[in-house]
């Protein structure tokens, strides 16, 4: 237990020395500089990677899955009453489609094995659901957390370049919490409290809609 602690407290005063370097550079999401800090840590007190995931990866699951639960707090929050419906139902079922198939048809081309082919299909979902997803489809799940952390990594960091001439909120979010999914979604929030919904609006509807349609379809070819 008190490994686990001292695991906490390590990466707690990761995060804390990351954000003020992330308030002067937000280009930079702040789990990023937080990993670095986390490694640097660890290389001064000696401490094993290893040994480390061993002690805190069981806490930090779990709470991974409160994190998600939370979200109905912001979007809670939403009005609904303007809400293009058959636009943003249009852009989640393209947005959904086109962020499995294009990783997928990649690894294909590459020619990676089917447990990594479906490890790229859950590339848009954030990690509790996606690992969720590839418990089903038999994916290799430390590859899963890997392609989703570095997805949600290069969305978030490339967003002001990309999204510097859309002044929309609304649509800003939106796209960062479809691409980026919890990393983009955090990005959002600091563009302001409208973007923040709306990317936490975006990742939870597309996440929730993969989780149905994505294994079901998988497992569907699986079985002809």
């Amino acid at each position: 237990m008190l490994a686990i602690v001292y695991g906490f407290f390590l990466t707690f005063i990761a995060y804390i020395c990351a954000k003020p370097i992330n308030k002067k550079f937000p280009q930079i999401p702040v789990i990023v500089i937080g990993m670095f800090f986390v490694i640097a840590l660890l290389f001064i007190f000696g401490i094993p990677y290893e040994q480390y995931m061993a002690q805190v990866n069981p806490l930090f699951n779990h709470l991974l899955g409160y994190v998600t639960v939370a979200l109905a707090i912001p979007l809670a929050a939403m009005r609904y009453d303007d809400l293009p419906l058959k636009a943003v139902v249009s852009i989640l079922v393209f947005a959904s489609i086109s962020a499995v198939a294009l990783p997928m048809g990649l690894a294909y081309l590459l020619h990676l094995s089917d447990p990594t082919i479906m490890a790229f299909a859950t590339r848009a979902v954030t990690t509790p659901i996606a690992i969720n997803i590839a418990t089903l489809l038999h994916s290799p799940i430390p590859l899963v957390i890997l392609i989703v952390i570095l997805s949600g990594v290069i969305g978030a960091a490339f967003s002001p370049l990309l999204l510097k001439n859309i002044h929309d909120e609304r649509a800003s979010g939106l796209a960062l919490g479809l691409a980026a999914h919890a990393i983009g979604t955090a990005q959002a929030w600091q563009r302001g409290s409208i973007a923040g919904r709306y990317a936490a609006f975006g990742m939870a509807v597309n996440a929730v809609f993969t989780a149905i349609w994505l294994p079901t379809f998988i497992l569907f070819l699986q079985r002809m």
